[in-house]
């Protein structure tokens, strides 16, 4: 895991690479990479790779970065989860290898297939490779986002790294915001790529590849993953053995590194089941829960149920403790880690920060079985919604006035859309996650932010395109609008910041590639309490009924008393307007 960056001249007018600026944005991004830096420009000075080191597989000399293999370079952020196997591979082709890295295999893997490497990785990963014989740049970025990568140009310079704030603070890249972006960040709580928070500055989308050439510029991103169609399909129902095999195989690859892996354990199915699969595989992995004076001796506190989740696996656990005091000392430099605005993260902060004292480097999180496994209240409520309001789409002005009535009625600040937006697909998905209804927005606009009321229609329209092919059944379409979506623009995204604060390499084993391509046939026919079920019996030590019939819940904090809302609204609000606050003030200070 690391930070990466570089820059591309991409006119002749242009500077020359500057290798101050591009160590300055490089060393941004120290806490991604403690353990080592480097900087690579070449000889006519026109492209830069730099690249800052959390050591995890080959802690060598030989690991370091920008790697070179003839006209190829590379700089590389991630784990290639099958790099053993595809080392053997190639091997037999006759490759030779000077490192024990990942990276080494990726670059070889390029130099023979070029832009058809994709099929065959496994992993998460963000890296840029210059091929100096054609004279262009490659980006790319992993089937589901979970590692970041943005890019921008300005001034006939190209620049890329792995965080927006890397290239604003540093000033290589304008700071001026993005203004569709921070109302987007009102509608959701998070900001939909490939926009981001800066208006010159935009993400990789997950799942493609572009290139930039000195002949033809910035081409179109093309898409190497689609999750619509990876689940499109009839097949039946996946079995107790099925989820099994295809989810103990995914924690066997993600406990490979030359460093201990730990695992981030809360009370909920999705942890407790990767800790079993851990042990299943082989592993003797320590765990981490948080706990906090406000809900001792509530169902709220985690605490309690994780240690007996940790003993019955035979985990080395530690229960760290946060109070609103110690919250309060670090709410400056979350806000400062914050790399595009999110009403989430904080949980992952101080786990991060717990794992960090206790030495860590690399931990496990259950992050992605609710995706997969159906564990939302979406799996249930979206079908209905479409199912009973779909009328609504077909006369619009009848729901729009309907649905004014239902808002007096029921006084609920989503009620207003339930009829405008509960008949579609996109519309019911944003009712169940949106932060703000549009009509709303107007109140919590800064000076600086316009009125834009295309906002959401582009949001909308982005979840339409989310569902093309039509994955074929409600739970498949669910789980796609979860991923695509919530998972990908707030929980993968603040879980990398807020991990990376801290130097910890966050693997999300239950979102995986092959875990996709073994189990998605079989999602048309998936049935969520049944599939969640089944991932509770993966490990061989099933999990304890105690923690099976305990209402859903994540790694929650009572950040919502930390925040108290003045009129009970939810605390999610109250943080999005401090977030936002920061923003402003920010401007007022430029």
């Amino acid at each position: 895991m690391c930070g990466i960056a570089g820059t591309l001249r991409l006119r002749d007018s242009a500077s020359a690479v500057d290798a101050a600026s591009l160590d300055r944005v490089r060393d941004h991004m120290l806490t991604r990479g403690p353990d080592g830096a480097g900087t690579w420009i070449s000889a006519d000075a026109r492209v830069g790779l730099a690249h800052r080191r959390l050591s995890i597989i080959d802690l060598s000399e030989r690991g370091a970065q920008p790697m070179h293999q003839g006209d190829l370079s590379i700089t590389f952020n991630g784990e290639i989860y099958n790099y053993q196997q595809l080392r053997r591979e190639l091997e037999t082709q006759g490759e030779q290898f000077q490192s024990d890295s990942d990276t080494e295999v990726l670059l070889k893997l390029y130099a023979l297939h070029g832009t058809a490497m994709f099929r065959h990785l496994r992993g998460m990963y963000a890296f840029a490779i210059w091929n100096a014989s054609t004279q262009e740049l490659l980006l790319a970025r992993d089937p589901f986002g979970i590692k970041p990568l943005y890019y921008a140009t300005q001034d006939g310079q190209f620049w890329f790294a792995s965080q927006c704030r890397a290239l604003v603070d540093t000033g290589v890249i304008s700071a001026q915001p993005d203004t569709r972006a921070w109302t987007q960040f009102l509608l959701w709580g998070s900001v939909p790529e490939p926009r981001t928070a800066y208006q010159l500055v935009r993400a990789v989308p997950a799942g493609t590849w572009i290139k930039i050439s000195l002949k033809s510029g910035i081409e179109t991103p093309q898409a190497h993953f689609n999750l619509a169609q990876a689940y499109a399909g009839a097949g039946q129902g996946a079995t107790a053995a099925q989820i099994r095999e295809a989810t103990l195989d995914s924690v066997r690859h993600h406990l490979i590194a030359d460093v201990p892996v730990g695992v981030f354990l809360s009370a909920g199915i999705d942890s407790a089941a990767v800790l079993g699969l851990a042990r299943d595989a082989g592993a003797s992995p320590q765990s981490v829960t948080l706990g906090f004076a406000e809900f001792a001796g509530s169902a709220r506190d985690e605490s309690p149920l994780a240690a007996e989740v940790a003993a019955l696996y035979g985990s080395a656990h530690q229960v760290r403790r946060v109070d609103r005091a110690e919250f309060e000392r670090d709410l400056p430099a979350i806000l400062a880690a914050m790399d595009q605005p999110s009403i989430d993260g904080i949980n992952t902060w101080f786990v991060a920060k717990a794992a960090r004292e206790l030495g860590w480097k690399v931990a496990l999180s259950g992050l992605g079985g609710d995706e997969l496994f159906g564990g939302y209240p979406a799996f249930r409520d979206l079908p209905l919604w479409t199912r009973w309001l779909g009328w609504a789409r077909h006369t619009p002005r009848l729901g729009e006035f309907a649905g004014r009535l239902v808002g007096r009625i029921l006084k609920h600040p989503k009620a207003q859309g339930l009829l405008r937006y509960g008949g579609s697909w996109s519309g019911a998905y944003y009712l169940r996650r949106g932060l703000f209804m549009p009509w709303e927005i107007e109140a919590e606009r800064p000076s600086w932010l316009p009125q834009d009321r295309d906002a959401i229609v582009e949001s909308l329209q982005a979840l339409d395109r989310l569902l093309s092919p039509d994955p074929g059944s409600d739970h498949a379409r669910v789980s796609v609008l979860e991923s695509g979506a919530y998972m990908r623009n707030q929980l993968l995204r603040d879980s990398d910041w807020a991990s990376m604060a801290h130097s910890i390499e966050l693997r999300v084993p239950l979102v995986d590639i092959e875990l996709s391509r073994r189990l998605g046939p079989h999602m048309p026919a998936a049935v969520p309490s049944v599939t969640k079920a089944g991932l509770a019996l993966a490990p061989q030590l099933p999990l304890p009924d105690s923690l099976i019939n305990r209402p859903k819940s994540g790694f929650e904090t009572p950040v919502g008393q930390w925040i108290a809302s003045s009129n009970g609204e939810p605390w999610a609000r109250a943080w999005a307007r401090r977030v936002l606050n920061e923003q402003s003030v920010s401007r007022a200070a430029a």
